[in-house]
């Protein structure tokens, strides 16, 4: 059996602000967020380079701290429209976050780890993705965020 070799990098770190999924409006939020890894050879996840996987781990991170340090205060803040708008932004970008660590755990497996949180992470992303479909052409509010991938 052939082992495919590693890749050369394809992905480029960004600041959360420029990677971000959550403006504009919801209902497309998983092909925004596979938009954002199409370069990553789907077929060949073992040969993922470290630096692109520390890439899709470092935007799991970047969303995650935003969901919590800025999505969540600026939802409890508003009202309204407002409110509706930034929970829309809120789940496109939970979509973001878990499409990153799903990546990250396939890419982790196919390289010899566990991946004992896939399915459970999947299922988050799958519900979060009907939560963004359901909201489809609401407007979606997205916060600034200091974070880098």
């Amino acid at each position: 059996m052939l082992k495919k070799k590693a890749a050369a990098s394809v992905l480029t770190a960004s600041t959360y602000n420029n990677i971000q999924i959550s403006s504009g409006t919801a209902g497309t939020a998983e092909t925004e967020a596979n938009a954002l890894f199409a370069n990553i050879d789907m077929n060949n996840l073992a040969g993922v380079s470290a630096a692109d996987l520390k890439i899709i781990k470092g935007t799991h991170d970047a969303a995650e701290n935003a969901e919590v340090q800025a999505f969540n205060p600026a939802i409890a803040a508003a009202s309204g429209d407002a409110a509706t708008a930034l929970q829309n932004g809120k789940i496109k970008n939970k979509v973001l976050k878990l499409t990153a660590e799903v990546l990250g755990i396939q890419v982790d497996v196919a390289q010899g780890g566990s991946g004992s949180d896939l399915a459970a992470e999947q299922t988050k992303l799958a519900n979060n993705i009907k939560l963004d479909t359901a909201a489809a052409g609401q407007a979606s509010t997205a916060v600034p965020f200091d974070a880098s991938t």
